[in-house]
């Protein structure tokens, strides 16, 4: 049953008011109700402890809780209590001064419009922008892991506060992971550790960013990241992206017009698109960012996951002075257990952890040992091996998916790694009923101009496939065809 803490009544209760302390007590809870402190459903004290916090007779609070049942406001429970009604009586206009739950702010801020990401919903089948099937993860490892971080943290001191970086052992996993697997030569000072890569591209926002800046980013690109660049004082510009990546000619028209103090890119797999940059464009990319003295920000944020062919190294592994390399193990472990990084030059990491300490001073060190842990003991190397083969599956199936229900009004490229695929449709009407109807058919994705930086850029569809299975994902994308009406395959 819900019980509060203790009441504390927002109004005074005193015998020096000519009201009697009955009906005190009567309009002071029925107030905390309807400014929504006291919920339908909340069980209050017993009138023997709340006449004891109140100072007065237990009788005085008996009264005021059968006046309270006579009106409707609360209900008897016999032993259970007394409760909240779940049915209120009708309220009135609220009076002048009447505080109400606060859904409408009485200050100035700024609001972030509609949120730029999919969120799930237990109603809903959700057809994500690329995520794991956090189902296939062995919980159980990583329980295992846990209690051996909390032993090893407990006995070497190591609850307490500490390096705002994060983890050295966790660390010291990444730069191994690192070299071993996308040729970066770093070591533990060139890493912080962040919850999560948005975290990430924020505090490397702010790091680098002064008021007037330019960030460049793709024209089809990851609006969490423009956020963030906005939110440090950064003039936003785009630039053109096609099938070998970002138009590195627009990027030196772009710096010669602009101060440009960093472009940020998802060269690995371009977000949304999938599409990988070319190596002569990363070349002469790094030609620019010497020559206008811009970071480049490389969000390499599905580097596990390829089907084809050996993936591109990271162009932080050829040139880790020009870059600020952003990574993830969400992909790799659980998107809840919120563990992104940061490799970059070891003073750019000294204000990047500075940022963190004003921010929220440290990450978590259970987690973050745990996860050194997994690393360690191979666990992460095995799981990736196993839900690799399980994505190339589930891939292969959802093109098929594709192929049939909604070939004839897109088009579509089999990725060779990541978690998702980029729908290009032949009319746009088609798109406008998707972002219009698809709720109505329960199927939750992200609209198909969430993706345009600056208003330019070609519309389509992200769809992730890695955390449906064969039954979800035929739902899902058969809702998706009968949100379209008319289309080949519609449910």
């Amino acid at each position: 049953m819900l019980r509060p803490w203790k009441i504390t009544l927002s109004e005074r209760i005193s015998t020096a008011r000519d009201m009697p302390l009955y009906l005190q007590i009567v309009h002071a809870l029925i107030h905390e109700i309807q400014r929504g402190r006291l919920t339908p459903g909340t069980f209050l004290p017993s009138s023997r402890e709340l006449a004891r916090t109140l100072e007065v007779n237990r009788k005085t609070i008996v009264l005021a809780y059968e006046d309270l049942v006579a009106q409707g406001w609360l209900e008897a429970r016999g032993t259970r209590g007394t409760m909240v009604a779940a049915s209120l009586p009708e309220q009135p206009q609220a009076a002048p001064g009447h505080v109400a739950p606060a859904d409408i702010p009485n200050f100035r801020f700024r609001s972030a419009g509609e949120p730029p990401f999919v969120l799930s919903g237990s109603s809903w089948l959700t057809i994500d922008e690329g995520t794991p099937d956090c189902r296939l993860f062995p919980v159980d490892t990583l329980a295992r892991a846990y209690r051996d971080a909390i032993i090893r943290a407990r006995r070497w001191n190591r609850l307490r506060y500490g390096d705002p970086r994060g983890s050295v052992l966790l660390r010291q996993c990444l730069v191994d992971m690192l070299a071993a697997e996308r040729g970066l030569v770093a070591t533990a000072d060139h890493i912080c550790i962040t919850r999560g890569s948005q975290m990430a591209i924020s505090i490397a926002a702010r790091v680098l960013v002064s008021p007037g800046d330019t960030v460049l980013m793709e024209e089809l690109s990851y609006a969490p990241a423009a956020h963030a660049f906005v939110a440090a004082g950064a003039k936003v510009v785009s630039v053109p992206v096609d099938g070998g990546g970002v138009n590195v000619e627009a990027v030196e028209r772009a710096c010669r017009k602009h101060r440009v103090c960093a472009i940020f890119l998802t060269p690995h797999h371009h977000f949304p698109t999938t599409v990988a940059l070319r190596p002569d464009r990363r070349l002469r990319l790094l030609d620019l960012s010497r020559q206008f003295g811009f970071a480049i920000i490389e969000d390499d944020y599905d580097h596990e996951y390829h089907f084809e062919s050996q993936p591109l190294l990271p162009i932080a592994s050829y040139a880790p002075g020009n870059v600020i390399y952003v990574g993830s193990l969400s992909k790799l472990t659980l998107p809840a257990l919120r563990i992104g990084y940061i490799v970059a030059p070891s003073q750019v990491i000294e204000a990047i952890a500075g940022q963190v300490m004003d921010t929220d001073r440290q990450g978590n060190i259970l987690t973050e040992e745990a996860v050194a842990e997994l690393i360690d003991a191979g666990e992460l190397r095995r799981h990736a091996r196993k839900t690799n083969l399980i994505y190339a599956r589930r891939r292969d199936m959802f093109a098929d998916l594709l192929r049939e229900k909604l070939g004839d009004c897109c088009d579509f490229d089999t990725p060779d790694g990541g978690l998702a695929f980029w729908l290009r449709f032949r009319d746009d009407a088609a798109l406008d009923r998707i972002d219009r109807d698809a709720a109505g058919r329960l199927l939750r994705l992200a609209p198909s101009t969430s993706y345009a930086i600056g208003g330019t850029g070609a519309r389509g569809l992200r769809l992730g496939f890695a955390s449906l299975d064969e039954r979800e994902a035929s739902d899902a994308i058969g809702r998706l065809a009968g949100a379209i009406g008319g289309a080949s395959g519609s449910a």
